[in-house]
């Protein structure tokens, strides 16, 4: 296989703060012998585990972004035993598009690993998380959220895994960020997430979902940022005490947890984000926008539990994910 084209501007031995650029070779009609700069920070001393932390894997994720931009600022390096690894924007090309996947080849980054060296933009950048930077890593913590089309309630998440004990690490590092809900996740489809690519490299991995719509408030930045420095804490890589609340403890056995929409038009929910749901209780209802006087098509969930999740725009199409549901973990 040939070498990834990206070149990083920075040491990942070298002990300090650097901050740089991952440089991705791309020709275009704008600049022909252009490059995408992808902002990276490196700051290390001495021995110790390394994190690698990531943000805008999706572009119009913007939680992780802010956190890691105000952190790659402020970390110093006698604050740090080991290395950090920051990445604000994955998908950078995305992230300045405010999209979620990319502007110039449509791709999802977090559908499209182990990537390609030779492959399209978001190939190769995934490609170079993949062979470089996922290798360096202890523990990996991305950070997202809805998005500009869901909504979630604020929490970090673990998977199920085959190995209990990689998994009893990563549900460690989970509950150790602090959110106020931790689920323990199920995901509808995770072929060529970056999640299964660290997780299958025996890494503590991290994700979390804090908001949506597009956007961010105050309380979500400040969930994000408490959780970075309470999963360096956590790795041992920053002294102190980790900062945590309570957290609610969930998890999402099967495909039960999801409600798909059935019908395209608009969106009237019945339960807000948070709320206790019964089997069969309607979720939410959507209203034929072609005419009047037909009758909404109703959604019921299909398990007991907490609403987690939610389509945000008040319009959906067939085969939008309306809800989300997860039950205690006891």
């Amino acid at each position: 296989m040939r070498d990834n084209p990206i070149s990083a501007t920075v040491d990942f031995e070298t002990d300090g703060v650097q901050h740089g650029f991952l440089k991705l070779p791309h020709s275009h009609d704008l600049s022909a012998w252009g490059s995408i700069m992808i902002p990276i920070t490196v700051i290390k001393r001495g021995d110790g585990p390394t994190a690698l932390l990531t943000g805008g894997n999706h572009g119009d994720e913007y939680e992780g972004p802010i956190a890691l931009f105000d952190l790659a600022r402020n970390l110093r390096v006698d604050q740090v035993s080991g290395r950090v690894i920051i990445v604000p924007a994955m998908n950078y090309p995305a992230f300045k598009a405010g999209t979620r996947t990319s502007p110039i080849d449509s791709g999802n980054m977090n559908r499209i690993f182990p990537g390609l060296p030779d492959g399209t933009v978001t190939e190769k950048i995934a490609d170079y998380f993949q062979r470089c930077l996922l290798p360096l890593a202890d523990y990996v913590l991305d950070i997202h959220s809805g998005g500009k089309t869901l909504s979630f309630v604020p929490f970090a998440a673990a998977h199920v895994l085959p190995d209990k004990a990689q998994e009893a690490r990563c549900v460690a590092a989970m509950e150790a960020f602090g959110a106020p809900y931790s689920v323990k996740l199920l995901e509808i489809d995770n072929v060529g997430m970056y999640d299964t690519a660290a997780e299958e490299l025996g890494k503590v991995f991290v994700s979390t979902e804090l908001g949506g719509g597009g956007s961010a408030t105050a309380t979500t930045v400040e969930i994000a940022k408490r959780g970075v420095a309470n999963v360096l804490k956590h790795a041992g890589i920053v002294g102190g005490e980790l900062e945590v609340s309570p957290s609610l403890r969930l998890e999402m056995p099967d495909q039960r947890c999801f409600v798909a929409s059935e019908a395209t038009g608009l969106v009237e929910y019945c339960v807000d984000l948070g709320a206790a749901v019964e089997s069969g209780d309607v979720i939410a209802r959507i209203h034929d926008v072609q005419r009047t006087g037909s009758p909404p098509v109703e959604h019921r969930a299909e398990i007991s539990g907490i609403l987690i999740g939610r389509h945000f725009p008040g319009l959906t199409v067939l085969g939008d994910m309306l809800a989300a549901v997860a039950v205690p973990d006891i």
